[in-house]
């Protein structure tokens, strides 16, 4: 005789599967960068300090100390990932060797860049393969002060399809410390720092009317010691850029120490120079962050105004 099975059949509610797909978070980013707000601690390599120590200059790439004057490329590595996205173009008014330029491809991004020697236009364009130099760079040979400049940018603009340039790179000479060439047009060979600050208002201006609006600017600048007195060249430049229209937002002061060129080999002449003469040795410049807000600046020139009557 077969046994009775004492097991009991127990029956399992059946459960709809979940098909919805799971959603990723939504980036939260600036209108001026990539940089995605939710996950800010991913980010520990942007600046937001104002003092910036860099014991080196960067030569990866295509990058070289050869041009005395050039700035160093960790400044456009932090200045294009603070304030840019990928595509957008970076406009460098005083182009040299081509650090904005270098840094823009590396990083995704473009760039157009002025310069006033042909010679040297040309040399730096051979650091680029004719397909950048079609789609992603492009050298312009010109004065950056003249009021011409601008049509030749804004033709370029339009072949990279677009009405105004997202970020700009301004690295003047320091006045006359060194001289870059021998042409009238050149702002190392002004006859007084009151005609330098008024030929670089001249580029400001010329800045301020290429850039787009709610974007962003750098000025890179030092000071120097002319006549038996410091000239700040740094802040009349910095006023020269409010007056064509930028907002200051910031004012970093960056080490030169080490970035310098030959300036080791002659450190105890420039020390006897500081002790005889009272002054001492710059071992800084400065960075100067600007923004371009036509409705903010409307808004503080009202303001302005009120206060004077």
């Amino acid at each position: 005789m077969a046994r009775r099975s004492n097991l009991k059949v127990v029956e399992i509610p059946q459960q709809e599967a979940d098909l919805r797909v799971a959603e990723n978070p939504i980036k939260k980013c600036k209108p001026y960068n990539d940089i995605d707000l939710n996950n800010w601690k991913d980010y520990s390599n942007v600046k937001t300090d104002t003092l910036w120590l860099f014991p080196s200059r960067d030569k990866s790439d295509r990058h070289s100390n050869e041009y005395h004057g050039n700035y160093i490329p960790q400044l456009a590595e932090q200045f294009f990932e603070r304030f840019t996205k990928k595509k957008d173009v970076v406009l460098d008014l005083f182009f040299g060797s081509g650090t904005s330029a270098i840094e823009a491809l590396k990083m995704g991004r473009r760039c157009i860049g002025v310069e006033l020697k042909p010679e040297l236009a040309q040399h730096v364009a051979e650091k680029f393969t004719p397909k950048e130099l079609v789609t992603d760079v492009n050298i312009i040979s010109g004065d950056s002060a003249s009021e011409e400049i601008k049509d030749k940018i804004q033709a370029r603009l339009d072949i990279m399809g677009e009405e105004k340039a997202q970020f700009v790179v301004l690295h003047p000479p320091y006045d006359d410390i060194i001289k870059f060439s021998d042409r009238k047009e050149d702002l190392s060979n002004c006859s007084s720092p009151e005609e330098f600050y008024n030929m670089f208002e001249k580029v400001a201006k010329n800045a301020y009317d290429m850039l787009e609006d709610g974007r962003f600017a750098a000025l890179i600048i030092g000071d120097e010691y002319k006549n038996g007195r410091c000239e700040f060249l740094s802040f009349f430049c910095e006023q020269r850029m409010e007056k064509a229209g930028f907002i200051p937002k910031a004012v970093i002061v960056k080490d030169i120490q080490g970035n310098e060129r030959a300036k080791g080999k002659t450190a105890n002449l420039w020390r006897y120079r500081a002790l005889a003469g009272g002054f001492y040795i710059f071992q800084h410049e400065y960075v100067f962050i600007f923004q371009k807000d036509e409705k903010a600046r409307k808004k503080y020139l009202k303001m302005m105004e009120k206060q004077a009557v």
